[in-house]
């Protein structure tokens, strides 16, 4: 088992897995699985598929929670099958996360830091955002990972980064720190606390 990272508390449980192990090793440590789509062809698209529902199944045991298994909602947003709990999954590879919540929203997002958000950002981000972020690709990565975690939260497709989702000004540590979040739409604002991590040469965005 390759969990590189985990923190479990007040009822919710994060993880991030490292994908050493092949298909058939990551099968047998989940249940529930109703075959890999067919959609998924590449190898390394398989292998994520597999390792989040394994990552999900432990974190669930570490909370105690019965678990039968991942499926997803009309929207593709992952849901654990007859559980009240709130999951979110991501895959950057070789790695995965999940984060698990018992009754609050969760979202996750891990991203590989990304030097071509320097040039797409002012298409993607508020005029606040790019200020902030300046030339620093991580930054940049940040706040991109921000903006997909808040994507999560709010579960539809219907909304424009730069406008609906925004991520507050920040300081940059390299143990990690904490950003706040917005959704703006339909009139109505969410204000959401998130975390970030950083995990060798990639983001991790989640929830508080």
């Amino acid at each position: 088992m390759a969990i590189i990272q985990k923190e479990t508390s007040n009822g919710r449980a994060l993880g991030v897995w490292k994908i050493e192990e092949d298909e058939n090793e990551l099968l047998s440590q989940t249940i529930g699985l109703d075959g890999i789509p067919d959609k998924l062809r590449h190898p390394n698209r398989r292998l994520e598929f597999v390792a989040g529902r394994a990552l999900v199944r432990h974190l669930m045991q570490e909370l105690g929670e019965p678990f039968e298994g991942v499926t997803s909602n009309e929207h593709g947003k992952p849901i654990i099958k007859n559980s009240s709990c709130q999951v979110s999954l991501t895959h950057s590879f070789p790695y995965v996360a999940s984060l698990v919540d018992v009754d609050k929203p969760a979202g996750i997002d891990l991203e590989l830091v990304n030097y071509r958000l320097l040039k797409m950002a002012p298409r993607l981000f508020h005029v606040s955002e790019l200020r902030d972020a300046g030339r620093n690709p991580v930054k940049h990565t940040i706040i991109w990972s921000g903006k997909e975690t808040l994507m999560k939260i709010y579960g539809k497709r219907d909304v424009v980064f730069s406008e609906h989702l925004r991520i507050e000004p920040f300081n940059l540590n390299k143990e990690g720190g904490e950003l706040i979040g917005h959704i703006l739409i339909e009139g109505a604002e969410a204000r959401i606390p998130l975390a970030y991590r950083l995990i060798d040469n990639y983001v991790l965005v989640f929830t508080r």
